[in-house]
């Protein structure tokens, strides 16, 4: 594959979608195609997996895992490959580490359990980079501009084990992830953004 995969993560409301949006029109401007996708929901399938995800009714933690992965594992094969290997830049609104966070981390499944199934799922697809807006989520639940979904009303516990979740993730892989302090304002935090995505690209495309 000659494309780029690039994830955003973090708990709800730390602004991933206005990052996101932010970098499509960067690269664009270099004359790159880019494809924007999201999971859960990339696909006819994954949108009708999300309605089940996020506003169906209570679901056991491996079945939720099982559902995630159902959706990744068609998201990938029907979105992200055929981008990848046609050159493309994907940037994806969470991905794998989602999944080790909120079931792992949040529900509180085995950290093994739910990468050995998002990696099979896969293929052992793991973004180039992956972009962590941290923020305390007692604060950007504070953002949210919406009511609330399964995953955003499961309580502070939930999503604090979560965030300490994505932390540990970043922790341990470092070459792939970047941190960034999402308190701060959308500009600071693009700015950090756009300085690490030009010298990611520019590795790319010595590598072409």
């Amino acid at each position: 594959m000659s494309g780029v995969f690039i994830s955003f993560e973090g708990v709800d409301g730390v602004g991933k979608t206005t990052q996101v949006e932010r970098l499509k029109r960067y690269i664009e401007e270099l004359g790159r195609e880019v494809v924007i996708t999201r999971e859960p929901g990339g696909t006819k399938l994954g949108v009708a997996l999300r309605q089940l995800l996020l506003h169906g009714g209570d679901i056991a933690p491996r079945t939720e895992a099982l559902l995630f992965a159902a959706d990744r594992a068609q998201h990938v094969a029907e979105v992200i490959r055929p981008a990848l290997t046609r050159g493309a830049v994907v940037i994806s609104d969470r991905y794998i580490d989602s999944s080790l966070a909120y079931q792992a981390g949040g529900r509180e499944l085995t950290q093994e359990e739910v990468r050995k199934l998002s990696l099979w799922a896969t293929n052992d697809l793991l973004p180039e980079r992956t972009y962590l807006l941290d923020m305390d989520p007692a604060l950007s639940h504070n953002r949210l501009e919406h009511s609330e979904d399964r995953m955003e009303s499961a309580g502070d516990g939930f999503q604090e084990r979560t965030r300490r979740e994505f932390l540990d993730l970043a922790k341990h892989e470092p070459s792939r992830f970047k941190v960034i302090d999402a308190s701060k304002s959308i500009d600071e935090v693009w700015n950090q953004i756009r300085g690490d995505a030009e010298s990611l690209l520019a590795d790319w495309s010595c590598g072409l």
